[in-house]
């Protein structure tokens, strides 16, 4: 991994992608999906294997946007620190599923960045829609997408109600949790962390998920959103 400099004016934005965590979310060849797209919308991308990257103060002031899939995993309380100060200072931070919204379980600090926690998936692999919250049809990540359906893990987390939901998805009964049976559970949404702007996706467990064409251009969406 290389250090990068800031830009000059009139320059590329910057891009790092930090990915590793559980396999089971195939980090590598699900951010590989979105990095031409950022590529042809002028970021300079950089790769990361490493949450030592969230060390490098210079690599992280030029950064206009972290895309992370790291799923579960221990920060450390000085990465999670340049990375609190990264997303304060104006830098984006976005991604998906269980890499943004099942990292680091055991930071409290972390969470309260994301503004949400993946608790369960009472279902497995279930049928579901995910509908577009009728206030907030207009917002650029969601404009012109009422609902849409997906085989995969339905998440139930645990939210911030300072969250912009964006996008919400109503579980069904289950044997063990009849209880759940009607709760609606935020499945897309933005919120600030400081200067900086923070864009969640829960739908992407694996490949498939990614290439249903809401879910895709919705991520694509909230990427540049979220950008400095």
């Amino acid at each position: 991994m290389t250090t990068a400099t800031a830009p000059e004016a009139g320059g590329k934005r910057r891009a790092l992608v930090v990915r590793g965590g559980w396999d089971g979310h195939v980090p590598v060849e699900s951010t590989d999906r979105f990095i031409p797209y950022l590529e042809k919308n002028d970021f300079d991308v950089e790769i990361s294997d490493t949450l030592d990257s969230y060390l490098d103060a210079d690599l992280l002031e030029s950064a206009d946007l972290i895309l992370q899939i790291w799923t579960m995993g221990e920060i450390t309380k000085e990465q999670r620190e340049g990375l609190d100060k990264a997303i304060r200072s104006g830098t984006g931070f976005a991604g998906w599923h269980g890499g943004i919204a099942d990292a680091f379980r055991a930071d409290l600090e972390y969470n309260f960045i994301v503004g949400g926690q993946f608790i369960c998936h009472p279902h497995g692999f279930v049928d579901y829609d995910v509908e577009v919250v009728p206030e907030k049809a207009d917002h650029p990540i969601v404009q012109g997408i009422d609902r849409f359906s997906v085989h995969t893990e339905q998440y139930y987390i645990h939210a911030d109600p300072s969250n912009n939901v964006l996008a919400t998805t109503t579980f069904p009964a289950h044997d063990n949790y009849p209880w759940i049976e009607g709760v609606t559970m935020p499945a897309i949404w933005t919120r600030t962390w400081g200067q900086g702007r923070v864009f969640v996706c829960t739908v992407g467990h694996k490949l498939d998920d990614l290439d249903t064409p809401e879910v895709r251009t919705i991520i694509e969406r909230g990427l540049l959103w979220a950008s400095r």
